[in-house]
């Protein structure tokens, strides 16, 4: 704006103009140094692109009215209030629907024919002022809410619509499928008072909703016809709806009573969230060249309670399985595995690791190695401290460099094992160990110790117990649980997110931290 104010001779940088104008009355071209700032268009600009006696323009005011809507146009929509206050031409340019048209297309994607909105008496500026910058913060991830059973939800800009779409997982076990949305909200600008929000949720059409922001990260949504969300039949049709909806099957078809259990419990449950709900942003994970494969979301297999929504994030030497949906057991939020990185396993060949035994002692064996290596690590970090207290200048140095040395060594030979594994290697499950989908992949890129969340119901008495983090290709991982004696496969989730980017690493740990708090 600074800019712009000394090129229209008006503000704070007004002494760059009168210097402009002593200049050309030196040159005898004369003239007043004080332009009015009201002046119109044409008798700014004389109506070609050259100021007075033929010189090039010292002021935007003297440029045409149309090359002035063109540079407007390229201009962020937040900067155009301010611009609009420099003066009264400026404020009358920016009048011009081009100008919004413009803003709308490039900063939002609306690549509709938004000339049709003047049918309806909606100007291109209202719908970038009372709809999309109004609403520009709810746009991106966030978590429902609901629990322990979260949500993904992702808000964007569809056509002259913003719309909340639920994202649910493919039906269990078919975790290689797509996913599956359903829009719970919409808002659009259907006169030019004010944008309107509909809620969709039901099955009977759109209507009144209400969406509060609460705050930069968190917003809510809340439903003013709730009889629109129920049926006919009762509460019987509403849960045989959302059986099929969610499972893709009757109740009779599952035979598992546990799972019967786990399915009923989740719809009254969930039911109760059908008129307002609260949402917390989330981000999509900062990937780095040192990264196994990319980071992002996957679906995975888990057991009675169905496919669940879980981030890969990277962070170091070790991996985090962060859960987006949840169950009653290990909730939304919570870090449900964690791969050392520093740890590969090697596998034995495809006859003995169909002996579970033989895996377990495996895992076994670098468990203990873990331990003792982080015993070993405190008592270094230990002496270290007596010997600094003791003299001003360490002398537990050379412990600490032989220390840093056997990390150095074995961080390189765990990176050599890395390197030597080879591209793809026999992989089958232990006999015993359960699978809800028994196609899973038949090879392996490379494995690494890790540990697996487990708790009672409601989370009761929760421990991290050893497991094997099975790599098989860039969109698929395996998890086997040793004490469950149970195999979880992810797949991941091929869906372009828009204004999901964390804006720094600090932020989106931030985020990990502030899930999980809030599940527990």
């Amino acid at each position: 704006m600074a800019v712009c104010a000394r090129l229209c001779g008006v503000g704070p940088a007004r002494g760059c103009r009168r210097r402009g104008a002593a200049r050309e009355q030196r040159r005898g071209g004369g003239g007043d140094s004080e332009p009015d700032t009201d002046t119109d268009p044409e008798e700014a600009g004389g109506g070609g692109a050259a100021g007075p006696a033929g010189r090039a323009p010292l002021s935007l005011l003297e440029l045409p009215p149309e090359l002035l809507v063109q540079i407007f146009g390229s201009l962020p929509g937040t900067d155009l209030p301010s611009l609009a206050r420099v003066c009264t031409t400026f404020r009358r340019i920016l009048r011009t629907d081009t100008i919004w048209r413009r803003r709308c297309r490039e900063e939002y994607g609306v690549c509709e024919n938004l000339r049709k909105l003047e049918i309806t008496g909606v100007s291109c500026r209202d719908v970038y002022a009372k709809l999309l910058h109004r609403y520009r913060h709810i746009l991106g991830l966030w978590q429902p809410d609901i629990g322990p059973y979260g949500g993904l939800l992702n808000v964007v800009v569809d056509g002259l619509f913003i719309i909340g779409w639920m994202y649910l997982p493919p039906h269990d076990p078919h975790v290689d499928d797509p996913m599956r949305f359903k829009p719970l909200f919409r808002i659009h600008l259907m006169e030019r008072k004010c944008a309107t929000v509909e809620c969709m949720y039901g099955h009977k059409g759109p209507h009144n909703g209400h969406i509060q922001i609460v705050k930069k990260d968190e917003f809510s949504t809340k439903c003013n016809q709730t009889d629109h969300h129920r049926m006919s039949g009762g509460r019987q049709e509403e849960f045989r709806t959302w059986l099929r909806e969610e499972w893709g099957r009757t109740l009779e078809d599952i035979f598992h009573e546990h799972m019967q259990e786990l399915i009923l419990m989740k719809f009254i449950y969930t039911s109760q969230y059908d008129n307002c709900l609260t949402y917390r942003r989330i981000y999509l994970p900062p990937s780095s060249s040192d990264d196994l494969i990319k980071p992002g979301l996957f679906k995975g297999t888990y057991g009675s309670h169905g496919l669940e929504i879980v981030m890969l994030s990277f962070h170091g030497k070790k991996a985090k399985g962060t859960k987006i949906t949840g169950d009653p057991n290990i909730p939304a939020g919570q870090q449900t595995v964690e791969i050392d990185l520093a740890h590969p396993l090697q596998l034995p060949d495809v006859e003995n690791l169909r002996d579970f035994s033989e895996l377990s002692r495996i895992v076994l064996e670098v468990q203990e190695q873990i331990r003792r290596e982080e015993q070993e690590q405190e008592h270094r970090q230990e002496e270290e401290e007596r010997c600094q207290q003791a003299a001003s200048q360490p002398a537990a140095r050379p412990l600490g460099g032989e220390g840093a040395e056997g990390e150095e060594t074995a961080a390189g030979a765990e990176g050599t094992t890395q390197d030597k594994a080879p591209a793809s290697q026999p992989f089958v499950l232990p006999m015993g160990v359960i699978s809800r989908n028994e196609d899973y992949p038949r090879t392996c890129r490379i494995c690494f110790y890790g540990t697996g969340l487990i708790a009672g119901h409601g989370f009761t008495s929760p421990e991290r117990t050893p497991g094997v983090f099975v790599l098989f290709d860039d969109d698929r991982f395996g998890f086997i649980w040793l004490e469950l004696k149970s195999f979880s496969l992810y797949s991941r989730i091929k869906v372009s997110f828009q204004n999901a980017e964390a804006p720094s690493r600090e932020a989106f740990d931030e985020m990990l931290k502030n899930i999980q708090s809030l599940a527990t």
